[in-house]
C-alpha cells in the first residue's frame, strides 16, 4: 500500500469519525426537542411548578441557573485570569510555576461531588451563608477554575513575544504591556476558556445539590443567601424520584430543553463577542 493510498484511508476515517460525533450530536438534541416541544409554551417558561411539579412552569428554575452561571463566572473569571498571567508574564517556568500547574491538573480530576462537599462544609457550614445562591455560586467557581486558568494560560503565550519586546522598545512598563497589548490580544482565546466553563457549570448537579438547590421552590429568590431551584437538579427529580415520574416525563425533556437552549445562548453570545473581538484586534 504506498502513501497516497493511505493517506485516502486515513482521510475516509477522519471523515467518518467527524460525520459520527455530528450525527450522534443532532441525534440526542434531535431526541430533546422532539419530546420537549410538546410541552414548550409561556405558561410552562414563565410559571411556577404546581401540584408536586408535574404542573405548572419552571420559571424559577431558569433564574435560578442564571444566576448560578453568571456568579461562577463573576468569582472565577478574575482569579483564573490573574492566576494565569501571573503564571505566564511574572513567575517564569521555576518550581512555583509548575507546582502551580500540577495543583491545577489535579483541581481539574477531582469529582464534582467532591466540589459539592466541600462547599457545604466550607460556604454553607463554615462560613455561614446557608443553603443559598453565593455558596452554590462559589462553589461552581471554584469548579471552572481549573479550565479557565489553562485555557487563559495558552491564550497569552499565543501572543508573540515581539508584541512585548515593542512595547518595552516604546517604553512601557511590563503592566502597562499586559494591560495594553497582552491582555486584549488574548482575551479572544480567554473566552474560549469562559464558554467551556459555562458549558460545565451550567449542566452539574451534584455541587448544587449540597449548596443551594431547593426540591420544590415556588418563587424566586429575594438575595444572593436566598435558596433556588435549579434546571439541572429539577430535571434529577423530575426525571428519577419525588414526584409521579410518568406524569412529569414529558416535563423532563421540556426542562432538558430549556437547560440545553440557555447553554447555547451563553456559548452563543461569548463566541460573538469573541468573533467581535478578534476582528476589531485585526483592524488595529
Amino acid at each position: 500500500m504506498n502513501k497516497r493510498t493511505k493517506q485516502k484511508f486515513a482521510f475516509f476515517f477522519f471523515r467518518l469519525f467527524s460525520i459520527i460525533i455530528v450525527g450522534i450530536l443532532i441525534a440526542i438534541l434531535g431526541f430533546i426537542a422532539v419530546n420537549g416541544l410538546k410541552v414548550i409554551n409561556w405558561e410552562f417558561l414563565s410559571g411556577m411548578p404546581k401540584e408536586g411539579m408535574t404542573e405548572g412552569g419552571i420559571f424559577p428554575a431558569i433564574v435560578g441557573t442564571c444566576y448560578l452561571i453568571i456568579g461562577s463566572l463573576i468569582f472565577a473569571v478574575p482569579l483564573g485570569v490573574m492566576a494565569a498571567i501571573y503564571t505566564v508574564e511574572y513567575a517564569g517556568n521555576g518550581k512555583v510555576v509548575r507546582f502551580i500547574r500540577m495543583m491545577t491538573n489535579n483541581l481539574a480530576s477531582i469529582p464534582s461531588i467532591v466540589f459539592g462537599l466541600f462547599g457545604m462544609a466550607l460556604f454553607v457550614k463554615g462560613l455561614g451563608f446557608g443553603d443559598s445562591i453565593i455558596a452554590g455560586s462559589l462553589t461552581l467557581g471554584l469548579l471552572t477554575l481549573p479550565i479557565i486558568i489553562r485555557t487563559s494560560e495558552e491564550a497569552l503565550k499565543a501572543v508573540p513575544e515581539s508584541y512585548r519586546t515593542g512595547s518595552y522598545a516604546l517604553g512601557a512598563t511590563k503592566l502597562q504591556t499586559i494591560r495594553k497589548v497582552v491582555f486584549p490580544c488574548a482575551l479572544p482565546n480567554i473566552l474560549t476558556g469562559i464558554i467551556l466553563s459555562i458549558s460545565r457549570v451550567s449542566g452539574e448537579t451534584a455541587p448544587i445539590l449540597f449548596t443551594v438547590a431547593a426540591y420544590f421552590l415556588p418563587s424566586l429568590p429575594d438575595s444572593i443567601f436566598s435558596q433556588a431551584m435549579a434546571l439541572p437538579y429539577h430535571l434529577y427529580v423530575l426525571a428519577t424520584s419525588g414526584t409521579d415520574i410518568e406524569a412529569s416525563r414529558p416535563m423532563a425533556y421540556g426542562t432538558a430543553l430549556v437547560l440545553v437552549v440557555i447553554v447555547l445562548f451563553f456559548n452563543l453570545t461569548a463566541t460573538l463577542l469573541r468573533q467581535r473581538l478578534s476582528k476589531n484586534m485585526k483592524n488595529k
